[in-house]
């Protein structure tokens, strides 16, 4: 679990992978404004502080390799959309390019389930953008389901997301 001693790394590892999970067409001054207002490391101390979320880091010898974010309260924009209640959002999941395909990520999703699990979720749901094909093929390799759509305003623009969803026990 994340602390606010992490926070900085966080926000480093974010403006890394962030933008790899943009759609080509994004506008890099949509980018840096995203990160600078959700993703810097004064939110991320915020974020660790939250008791409705929970920051989950993979380390390597004090080197963050990715994160989760998991958040435990209702969405009324998805709620229609989830077989699952109460079900935990996957805010957020990204692995730092030189880890991918060395299970990192898998890592990360197996603890970021079992930890909703234990905080007696029961499914997880999440967000992607619908041009994100393989981070759609993970989630979907980790049981994940597409059940709906919602957008997501990145700066100037509105992105179209996938919204998908684990039920647990499935």
């Amino acid at each position: 679990m994340a602390t606010a001693v992490d926070a900085g790394q966080l926000a480093e590892l974010a403006a890394v992978t962030f933008p790899l999970a943009c759609p080509p067409g994004s506008a890099p001054e949509d980018i840096q404004a995203h990160l600078a207002t959700t993703l810097s490391a004064e939110n991320f101390a915020a974020y660790v502080a939250d008791p409705e979320i929970a920051v989950l880091a993979l380390d390597e010898g004090g080197t963050l390799r990715g994160y989760t974010m998991l958040v435990d309260r209702p969405d009324p924009d998805v709620a229609s959309a989830l077989a699952a209640l109460p079900s935990m959002e996957l805010s957020k999941c990204y692995v730092h390019p030189e880890y991918h395909g060395q299970g990192a990520a898998a890592q990360l999703m197996e603890a970021s389930l079992e930890y909703a699990r234990l905080a007696g979720a029961s499914g997880m749901w999440l967000g992607v953008n619908s041009q994100n094909a393989r981070a759609i093929r993970f989630y979907e390799k980790c049981g994940f389901r597409k059940v709906g759509t919602k957008s997501f305003r990145l700066g100037t623009a509105v992105e179209h997301d996938f919204v998908m969803e684990h039920r647990f026990g499935d």
